[in-house]
C-alpha cells in the first residue's frame, strides 16, 4: 500500500469489500478477528474497528454476539414476473411469491397482520380512481422466507366494491384476492389484464428497518402495483416494501 494516501481504515474496508463483492468471502463467512487484522495491516484495533464500521454502514457486514463480524447472509428470492407464469400460478391457487420461493428450495410464509377499513391514502385513491378519503379495505401482510422477514405488503380495495366479501376476513384467500376478482360470481367478475408498477428506492423508516430487520446502509424498494381488469377498472393497489439486499426482480415484457 506504499504511496496510497487514503486513511488506513478506509484501505482496510476497501480490501475487505473487494473480497466480499468478488465472492472470496461468501455470505455468512466469519471475517478475521480484529487482532488478526491489526497484525495484518500493522495498525491498532481502533483503526480496524473504523474500517469494519464502514462495511456495517454499507450493509455488507453484521456483528453477531459471540461470533464477531460476519459477511451479511443474503437469502435472495428472484421474483420472475410474466403474464404466463402469473396465470399458471393463479390457476393452482398458489401465490407467485410462494411459488417462486418454493421453486428455489426456500420455505415461504405469509402472515396477515391486520384487516381494517381506512380512509384511502391519496396515492391509493388516485390509482383506484376514488375521491380522497373514500373508505377502502386495507389488508396488511408480512412475507417471510426461512423465517426471515422479506416484504411488508399492504393491499387496498374499494370498500363499496369489496365490503362484506372475503377481502374483509382476517384469513388467507385461496389464490389471493385476484382469484376473488376473477370469480364469475364474485364482486367484480372480470379478468385481470394489466399490472402497472411504480418503483421508488429510498432509505427505510425506523419502523420499516425494525420490522424487516434491515441493517444500516441498506435501502428499501417500495413498489406500488395497480391491477386493472379487462374493462380498464383499477381494482387493487399493493404497496410493497422490500429490502434491497434480499430480492432480485426480473420483469419479462413481451412487445407485440
Amino acid at each position: 500500500m506504499t504511496g496510497d494516501t487514503r486513511p488506513l481504515y478506509q484501505r482496510i474496508a476497501d480490501d475487505l469489500r473487494a473480497s466480499i463483492l468478488a465472492g472470496e468471502l461468501e455470505p455468512g463467512t466469519k471475517l478475521p478477528s480484529e487482532n488478526v487484522l491489526k497484525d495484518r495491516y500493522g495498525t491498532t484495533r481502533v483503526t480496524v474497528g473504523k474500517g469494519l464500521a464502514l462495511l456495517k454502514a454499507e450493509g455488507l457486514v453484521i456483528s453477531s454476539q459471540g461470533k464477531g463480524a460476519l459477511v451479511r447472509p443474503r437469502p435472495n428470492v428472484q421474483m420472475l414476473t410474466t403474464g404466463a407464469n402469473y396465470r399458471e400460478r393463479r390457476n393452482t391457487g398458489v401465490s407467485n411469491f410462494n411459488a417462486e420461493a418454493v421453486a428455489q428450495g426456500l420455505k415461504p410464509e405469509q402472515r396477515i397482520l391486520s384487516v381494517e377499513r381506512v380512509p384511502a391514502p391519496p396515492e391509493v385513491a388516485s390509482r383506484l380512481g376514488l375521491p380522497g378519503d373514500t373508505p377502502v379495505i386495507a389488508r396488511r401482510r408480512a412475507f417471510y422466507v426461512n423465517d426471515q422477514p422479506m416484504q411488508l405488503v399492504d393491499g387496498y380495495y374499494s370498500a363499496e366494491l369489496f365490503g362484506g366479501t372475503a377481502v374483509e376476513d382476517v384469513r388467507r384467500i385461496r389464490g389471493g384476492v385476484s382469484a376473488l376478482i376473477e370469480d364469475p360470481d364474485g364482486p367484480v367478475g372480470e379478468r385481470i389484464t394489466q399490472f402497472v408498477e411504480d418503483l421508488d428506492i429510498r432509505m427505510p423508516t425506523p419502523a420499516e428497518a425494525s420490522d424487516l430487520a434491515i441493517p444500516p446502509g441498506v435501502p428499501l424498494a417500495r413498489v406500488l402495483r395497480t391491477a386493472h381488469t379487462s374493462s380498464g377498472v383499477a381494482v387493487e393497489v399493493l404497496d410493497s416494501r422490500v429490502p434491497c439486499d434480499r430480492h432480485v426482480f426480473r420483469y419479462v415484457i413481451d412487445i407485440p
